[in-house]
């Protein structure tokens, strides 16, 4: 019996699913394909039909993940204050997909392999949006582009990679974010004021 389109699409998202899961919790060399294949109801057979290996799932699943970051936190060169709050937010409430990103930048890193396909078109986009608004006069120009891109995102992910500071007492836990949020929006804003028509 040949599988319907639906099905294939079904499995298909499962194993994406699956793959999310077990990849921020073990990086890429400590997942399991036959954990992968468990978790989204399928066989390793259809996983390998899919996607031909392990780190090609892990590709593909950053991937979307660097699209779903772009498009919840949206770059705006002329408001990198604001950016910066967004990428702060988004990371806290996955701390998940922080920890698979971080996890390539490690691993593919540590093999030298380097950034990925979708991790360089990203920035490549990102850093042009900048020097764009650098070039009428929108942002300051005595940065290079790539190093804003850098200095903003490390500021905005501080508190991600930091969930040993929070308190442990949840009903802390609001306002404790609340200001940490308001420093890095501040920080941002101190190096790159938001620019006004």
């Amino acid at each position: 019996m040949t599988p319907t389109r639906s099905s294939v699409d079904s499995a298909r998202e499962r194993i994406l699913a699956a793959a999310l899961a077990e990849f921020s919790r073990h990086g890429i060399a400590g997942a399991r394909v036959d954990r992968i294949a468990k978790a989204a109801r399928t066989s390793k057979e259809r996983f390998y039909a899919y996607f031909g290996s392990k780190e090609e799932l892990y590709r593909h699943v950053s991937a979307q993940e660097l699209a779903a970051v772009a498009e919840a936190t949206r770059l705006d060169p002329v408001d990198l204050p604001a950016y910066a709050g967004r990428i702060h937010d988004y990371f806290l409430d996955h701390p998940e997909h922080f920890r698979l990103l971080r996890w390539g930048q490690l691993e593919l890193d540590a093999n030298g392999d380097g950034a990925d396909d979708a991790v360089r078109q990203s920035i490549a986009g990102k850093v042009e949006q900048l020097r764009r608004a650098q070039a009428v006069g929108q942002l300051d120009t005595a940065w290079e582009p790539i190093d804003i891109l850098v200095v903003v995102n490390q500021i905005a992910m501080a508190w991600a990679s930091q969930p040993d500071l929070l308190p442990p007492d949840h009903d802390e836990q609001a306002g404790f974010l609340a200001a940490r949020r308001a420093a890095v929006v501040s920080a941002v804003g101190r190096l790159f004021p938001a620019h006004t028509a």
